[in-house]
């Protein structure tokens, strides 16, 4: 006995809006990160960020 199978291809559905406004969060969440880390008044956690960034070799000052 022998069985077929059938495959279809996998279309993506993401529109060109859907991208964009994916692509438009994702850099409004990164700058609201480095804005708080950057901007904040608990030094640890600016320290911590500062030391991060020179570790992926991001220039700071």
């Amino acid at each position: 006995m022998s069985t077929q199978q059938t495959t279809f291809p996998i279309q993506s559905s993401a529109t060109a809006t859907s991208r964009l406004a994916q692509i438009g969060l994702a850099a409004f969440l990164g700058l609201f990160v480095v804005g708080i880390a950057g901007f904040s008044q608990i030094e640890a956690i600016h320290n911590a960020a500062h030391d991060v960034r020179h570790s992926l070799a991001f220039p700071c000052h």
